[in-house]
């Protein structure tokens, strides 16, 4: 009997409590509903920026299944433009996406719908310069296995929006719509246990409160300035020259080309069996002239900064010399030259020109209590290694599992605790990658003989080196 009896206190007890935190949980819901009308609307996670880095970020988390209870918001300025119709047209932004790149699109379906639309590999790259004979290539050894993938932005951007209305029910993307002003986004006040938010006010008039702000808005990020992160500038003082090429003597146009000269490196990435994307990077004033240039005029200056032989430097040539016959006795397993001759453009597709300043952007610190940059809202840097969009997506991808890791250590999204570590990561993989490709850009804009000379072993030296080629490679990809 008094076990029974025990048995049915247990019960009671168990029942009462049910009772007691279903009223908890709906009055808790009440609440909420009536902080939403009075207060403003509320979301969990507020992403600030629509393109490529935003948008991937928005499909990365709605594919988390840890936060799928989570409310997340994408704002994007510009319009809802509806199904993405494929141009015959190629457009002259592209990026050069590296296979880890890829492999986090394949994640979530964006990958394989840019496979759907347009894109073309690139399995060999060759790098050379005009002031010396010095060159290295990199290609996986079968050449089969793309270094790269040569996709249009807004092919990249289609296929990310794609794979987001797949996510419907778990994103909301609200178009034409930005935030025009913040409160509670110093980190004085929002670490305070009174404001566990960040409030905007919209373009609509409307307010937003959220636990976490993604800054996703590009390299005038309103998220960076208004939130006061401390930032690095440098105005290289020089200007991208974008265009689509049509090749005369390709066959298979796989290979990506690039020649450093002292105005700065011109490259051809491979779009189509017989198209190439041109980022001629070079001084502001000539910029100006290639542009106003009759066509056949741009083609042949192009093909003339890919072929000239007048800035050859003698004395980096003779010590080259000796250095290739020196490493070859030494390192009898070192590679040879294998220089093969760069394309002829016969053609600049008609309204492809274009040209964009080129700026280096980098913020001290990419988080703040409830605060986070990520893309060029975070970092922006020469495009002479094309890789700024995949730090970007890099980013994205290291994000995803620091809030997986806040979510199962049920902490709060926005704090410091677990952003930290995002910023440590991705400082520890951005700087390094951003020091290096201004410090070529520093060492290759100049044509001083000691210079040239430093450059011209160095660049021999690795190519020379299979494991030191192999390494390079292998950074490239994550």
């Amino acid at each position: 009997m008094a076990l029974r009896a025990l048995r049915k206190l247990k019960f009671t007890t168990r029942y009462s409590q049910s009772i007691l935190n279903a009223e908890v949980s709906k009055n808790s819901l009440k609440c909420f509903a009536a902080y939403s009308t009075q207060e403003g609307d509320y979301a969990d996670i507020v992403i600030s920026g629509g393109g490529m880095v935003g948008a991937a970020m928005a499909c990365a988390l709605a594919n988390n299944n840890l936060l799928k209870d989570k409310r997340i918001i994408l704002l994007e300025m510009d319009r809802d433009k509806g199904d993405f119709v494929l141009s015959e047209k190629y457009s002259n932004r592209t990026c050069a996406l590296s296979p880890a790149t890829a492999r986090l699109l394949s994640g979530f379906g964006a990958w394989q719908e840019i496979q759907s639309l347009r894109y073309h590999p690139v399995l060999r790259m060759q790098v050379w310069e005009s002031c010396a004979d010095a060159m290295i290539t990199f290609n996986n050894d079968d050449m089969t296995e793309a270094l790269a993938y040569i996709v249009e932005n807004d092919i990249i951007l289609a296929g990310i929006m794609k794979a987001l209305k797949s996510f419907k029910d778990r994103v909301e993307v609200r178009y034409q719509a930005k935030a025009t002003s913040y409160s509670n986004i110093d980190s004085q006040s929002v670490s305070s246990t009174k404001l566990p938010y960040v409030e905007m006010t919209l373009n609509d008039g409307s307010k937003l409160r959220t636990k976490l702000l993604i800054g996703a808005d590009g390299m005038n990020s309103n998220v960076r300035k208004t939130a006061g992160f401390h930032t690095i500038n440098r105005d290289y003082g020089q200007t991208a020259v974008v265009a689509i090429l049509e090749l005369g003597d390709t066959t298979q146009n796989n290979t990506a080309w690039q020649r450093f000269l002292p105005t700065g490196p011109i490259a051809l990435l491979p779009i189509s069996s017989n198209l190439s994307s041109l980022i001629w990077t070079t001084t502001t004033e000539n910029s100006k002239h290639l542009l106003d240039i009759p066509s056949e005029s741009f083609v042949d200056a192009v093909n003339d900064a890919l072929w000239h032989e007048r800035e050859k430097n003698q004395i980096a040539g003779q010590a080259l010399s000796v250095f290739r016959n020196l490493l070859q006795n030494v390192f009898p397993e070192s590679q040879e030259q294998c220089r093969q001759l760069p394309p002829t453009a016969i053609n600049v597709v008609e309204k492809t020109r274009a040209s964009f300043p080129l700026t280096l952007i980098h913020s001290s610190q990419y988080v703040k209590p409830r605060v986070v940059l990520i893309g060029d809202a975070g970092h922006r840097l020469h495009p002479l290694a094309g890789q700024g969009v995949n730090l970007g997506f890099g980013d994205v991808e290291c994000l995803n599992e620091i809030l997986t890791k806040a979510v199962q250590n049920g902490a709060d999204l926005g704090s410091l605790t677990h952003l930290l570590e995002f910023e440590t990561q991705r400082q520890r993989h951005n700087v390094p990658v951003m020091a290096t490709i201004d410090g070529l850009q520093r060492l290759y804009s100049t044509d001083f003989t000691p210079l040239v000379l430093i450059r011209a072993l160095g660049l021999h030296a690795v190519h020379s080196l299979p494991v030191l080629k192999k390494f390079i490679i292998s950074r490239a990809s994550v």
